[in-house]
C-alpha cells in the first residue's frame, strides 16, 4: 500500500555550499532494520509543515542510523523557508524514490559528467564508485560551484576535470564539451557516462559519446521533472508514456530516445549547453 504520511526527519547540520545553496545533513527517526536501501540517484520527498513538499536527491544516501546529507538550491518559497532553520527543526520524510544509477563493476572504464547542482546526484555513485571513474564538473563560475569538501576528497584518488563558463580568480574559461571531446578522442573510449546537468548539457554530452562509438545504451541521464509526489499518482513527470518518479528519474539514453519518438516528439541533441 502506498502511504503519502511523512516520517519525522530531524536537521542536524547546514552550510553554505555554493552561491545560493545550501548543504544540509538530517537524521531519520525511529530507523529499523528494514528500512529500505537508498541507490545514488534516487530521490527523496522533503515537506515543510504548512509550506508544502518538494524532491531532492541524495548526496549520501542514509546510513543504518537514518543520517544522509542533500544539496539543495534556493529557488522559491519552500527552499527560502528551508534555509532558515536550525539545526533541531523536526520537517517531514518520504523515500527513497525512484531508479538510480547502475551499479559500477570493477574495471570498468567510467566517465561522470556533471553541470552546476548536477554534481549532487553523482556524489554517491562517485563515493563508492571502484578504481577507472573520471570525473568531469562544470559550473557557471567558481561561486556557483558545490560540493567543495566532496571535490577535494575526490581529487586524492581519481581524475576531476573542473571547467568554468566565466573564468575568474586566474582560471580561464573552458567548456565541459571541449573537455569531454579531449577524453573520448584521447583513446580508449569509457565503457559508460553517466550525466546529470542542465539537459542540454546532458544531451549534446550523449550525442558527442554516441558519435564516438558508445552504445546508446551506455550513456545515462538523470532527467528532473515537476516530481510532486514520488509515487506515479499526480501525472506531474510524464516523459512521454514514462512517469519520472517512478521509471527514473534516471533513464538510458536509447530508452529516453525512445520515449520521445514514442510520443512525437523531437530529441534536442543539437542545442548548445546552457551556462551551469
Amino acid at each position: 500500500m502506498i502511504s503519502l504520511t511523512p516520517r519525522p526527519l530531524r536537521l542536524l547540520e547546514v552550510y553554505v555550499d555554493g552561491e545560493a545553496a545550501r548543504h544540509f545533513t538530517f537524521a531519520i527517526d525511529n530507523v529499523t532494520a528494514a528500512e529500505p536501501v537508498a541507490q545514488p540517484g534516487q530521490f527523496f520527498m522533503l515537506s515543510l509543515p504548512g509550506l508544502g513538499e518538494a524532491a531532492f536527491t541524495y548526496v549520501s544516501p542514509p546510513d543504518r542510523t537514518g543520517q544522509f546529507s542533500a544539496l539543495i538550491r534556493q529557488t522559491g518559497t519552500l527552499t527560502a523557508a528551508l534555509f532558515d532553520l536550525a539545526p533541531g527543526a523536526v520537517l517531514g520524510y518520504r523515500g527513497p524514490f525512484g531508479r538510480g544509477w547502475p551499479q559500477p563493476n570493477a574495471g570498468e572504464r567510467l566517465l561522470a559528467v556533471a553541470g552546476g547542482c548536477g554534481l549532487a546526484p553523482l556524489a554517491g555513485l562517485i563515493d563508492a564508485a571502484p578504481d577507472g571513474l573520471q570525473v568531469i564538473y562544470a559550473a557557471r563560475n567558481r561561486a556557483y560551484q558545490v560540493l567543495a569538501r566532496e571535490r577535494a576528497r575526490w581529487r586524492t584518488r581519481l581524475p576531476l576535470i573542473e571547467t568554468l563558463d566565466q573564468g575568474d580568480d586566474g582560471q580561464p574559461a573552458g567548456s565541459p564539451l571541449a573537455a569531454l571531446q579531449q577524453v573520448l578522442g584521447g583513446g580508449e573510449v569509457p565503457s559508460g557516462v553517466l550525466c546529470c546537468g542542465p539537459e542540454p548539457l546532458m544531451l549534446a554530452t550523449a550525442q558527442a559519446c554516441v558519435e564516438h562509438g558508445l552504445a546508446a545504451s551506455r550513456v545515462w541521464l538523470s532527467l528532473e521533472r515537476r516530481m510532486h509526489c514520488g509515487v506515479g499518482l499526480c501525472g506531474h513527470c510524464y516523459i512521454g508514456s514514462s512517469y519520472a518518479c517512478i521509471d527514473g528519474p534516471t533513464y538510458r539514453y536509447d530508452e529516453y530516445l525512445r520515449l520521445l519518438v514514442a510520443s512525437g516528439q523531437a530529441a534536442a541533441t543539437s542545442m548548445p549547453p546552457q551556462p551551469c
